[in-house]
């Protein structure tokens, strides 16, 4: 099993077929994610732009430049959001991914492999809630919406 490498906002590098090895190791997975964040977020990246050595990396190459959460959790000098007493934040909320919210706004069933390529990566509402609640910030974290554990 691959070692969970997690970002600053709480998504999942290991999963992210855009995360440098495994651009490497699948070239051809950069035209599938294109089309799946499209068809699911709605964002259109060139299949050649499609490579990232996650923002836990020093100096990295990021797809997402304009992320809002990165230089904060590096400011405040946290792992990630889990760790912030002002979780959750508007810049954190702008990147929050949850498996019912995308399921609601396709308003359709999403394919096993869709989920795993295009959704799992990025469902870091759960994720981060999880953190929270192994150090007793959270509430309770909440069940998976599939009945399944993905981590």
């Amino acid at each position: 099993m691959t070692e969970a490498i997690l970002t600053r906002c709480g998504y999942r590098c290991d999963l992210c077929l855009a995360y440098a090895p495994n651009v490497t190791n699948h070239p051809s997975n950069r035209e599938k994610l294109s089309d799946g964040w499209y068809k699911y977020y709605g964002s259109r990246i060139p299949p050649e732009r499609i490579l990232c050595d996650g923002c836990m990396a020093g100096n990295p190459q990021l797809i997402d430049q304009a992320c809002p959460v990165r230089p904060c959790v590096i400011e405040r000098g946290l792992d990630n959001c889990a760790q912030c007493e002002e979780y959750v934040c508007d810049r954190v909320t702008q990147r929050l991914v949850a498996y019912e919210e995308v399921r609601e706004r396709v308003d359709g069933p999403i394919p096993e492999d869709d989920y795993l390529c295009f959704i799992r990566p990025y469902e870091n509402e759960r994720r981060l809630e999880a953190l929270r609640a192994q150090t007793g910030q959270a509430c309770t974290a909440e069940e998976d919406p599939k009945g399944e554990v993905h981590e």
